[in-house]
């Protein structure tokens, strides 16, 4: 167990040199898939999957639209990879066990992710709490938030309504006990 979270860690240390080699969405599908997480370019219907068969072309010719970490082991100290992202709007982060507050407070904080992502999706990600949820307030586009199976949410009520507030056109779903 302790091998495989030493492995996690290294899939998810930000490589800068390749994001200025690469581009941003390129370097970031490359750290999503290495994760095991699925990215869907702006204008494909087809999730990316394989890491090996990652489109190539013209540099900045495809775009990362939507990101599925469903059972990834997307962490923290990868965010850094969606600085660049641009054109992202939708994520989905189901049972993703690394995932906790800090990394939804850095989401938020992601200028480009602010403008761009308009639904969001955190189903069964055990270490989320109320103050994780709080943080999206700075998502102010965001148009769709679906909240499912978070035993970290104790204060439902409050935290939805906090988050209305911030963010007043939200379709806020939850699913929570």
């Amino acid at each position: 167990r302790h091998f495989w979270g030493w492995l996690n860690a290294v899939f998810n240390k930000v490589d800068y040199d390749r994001i200025q080699a690469v581009g941003p969405d390129r370097a970031a599908s490359e750290w999503l898939l290495r994760c095991g997480a699925l990215v869907r370019y702006q204008g494909y219907q087809k999730w990316q999957q394989d890491y090996n068969g990652l489109p190539t072309g013209p540099l900045g010719k495809y775009k990362i639209e939507a990101i599925n970490a469903t059972d990834s082991c997307i962490m923290y100290r990868g965010f850094d990879y969606l600085d660049g992202l641009e054109h992202v709007r939708e994520i989905k982060l189901q049972k993703c066990i690394y995932i906790q507050d800090e990394c939804l407070q850095r989401l938020s904080e992601t200028k480009n992710l602010q403008k761009s992502l308009l639904q969001l999706r955190i189903i069964s990600c055990g270490n989320v709490t109320d103050r994780g949820i709080i943080a999206l307030h700075k998502l102010m586009n965001l148009e769709y938030l679906y909240l499912s199976d978070l035993p970290g949410i104790r204060e439902k009520e409050a935290t939805a309504r906090i988050l209305q507030q911030a963010l007043p056109n939200l379709e806020l779903e939850l699913d929570l006990e």
